[in-house]
């Protein structure tokens, strides 16, 4: 999957059914090595469309459940869940 087809999607928690954002509002990381996305970066803070800097939350691309024509699906698990 390209990065463009990826843009544009609303992420959605699966437990807390909330939107976290869209995909193009977040940032990835990336392994520089393989090339592979390794997390999702999404701003949990926002202000007129700013961004408080470190107000984020980092979603690891395992916890991606589904990737949808719309929608990418989140499973991440609580702290007590662990």
């Amino acid at each position: 999957m390209r990065l463009s087809e990826l843009s544009g999607k609303e992420i959605v928690d699966a437990k807390k059914a909330e939107r976290l954002g869209i995909l193009g509002q977040t940032d990835l990381e990336i392994n520089e090595h393989t090339g592979q996305i390794q997390a999702l970066l999404i701003p949990s803070l926002k202000w007129f469309g700013f961004r408080k800097q470190g107000e984020e939350i980092r979603v690891p691309w395992r916890h991606i459940k589904k990737i949808g024509s719309e929608m990418i699906i989140i499973d991440v698990p609580e702290e007590n869940d662990i």
